[in-house]
């Protein structure tokens, strides 16, 4: 085994149940901390793809009823070598009447890692309230509330990329 790892091989498997509960502690942290009466927040949206589950279980959670999705893909500018940065464009919008500046607004997703998506939808609703699960180094000061922080290499596999199967073990063959 070499010194050096492959980036899935410094991976942080998360379950079905994992999720749930980390989704849930996060609903808890962010239980009446909205700028509406008693803390409520105005509505939940999710960036989807990932942000859909953990949207969902805090929105079930804290009984906000309006729930909403921004969709942001990711594209290589035209750069040789050198430039490997990537454009965010949103592909699809939340209701635009619902988002205003953003007040009111808890905008969820299940990890920040460069933090490009988040700023992204920072400048378009800069009062908004941005919640993930994980957070990795680089894009943490993207995010208001989080759960659980994570290191920059490592992958994080979630369970709807998964699939129950064999795996060798780390030492040996039997």
């Amino acid at each position: 085994m070499s010194a050096e790892r492959l980036p899935h091989e410094k991976g942080f498997h998360v379950s079905w149940d994992q999720i749930h509960r980390d989704a849930r502690a996060l609903a808890w942290r962010l239980d009446g901390k909205g700028p509406g009466e008693g803390g409520a927040w105005k509505a939940v949206v999710g960036i989807t793809r990932g942000g859909l589950v953990p949207a969902m279980i805090v929105s079930r959670e804290l009984d906000i009823r309006v729930v909403d999705t921004i969709s942001v893909k990711s594209y290589h500018s035209g750069g040789g070598a050198q430039d490997q940065r990537r454009e965010a464009q949103v592909v699809k919008a939340p209701q635009a009447e619902l988002m205003g500046d953003g007040s009111g607004i808890l905008i969820v997703d299940d990890l920040v890692d460069s933090g490009r998506t988040l700023e992204l939808i920072r400048s378009l609703y800069p009062k908004a309230h941005c919640a993930t699960v994980y957070a990795k180094p680089h894009g943490k000061p993207q995010v208001d509330t989080y759960v659980t922080e994570v290191s920059q290499d490592t992958w994080i596999f979630f369970p709807w990329d998964m699939a129950l199967q064999y795996v060798q073990p780390f030492r040996g063959n039997d």
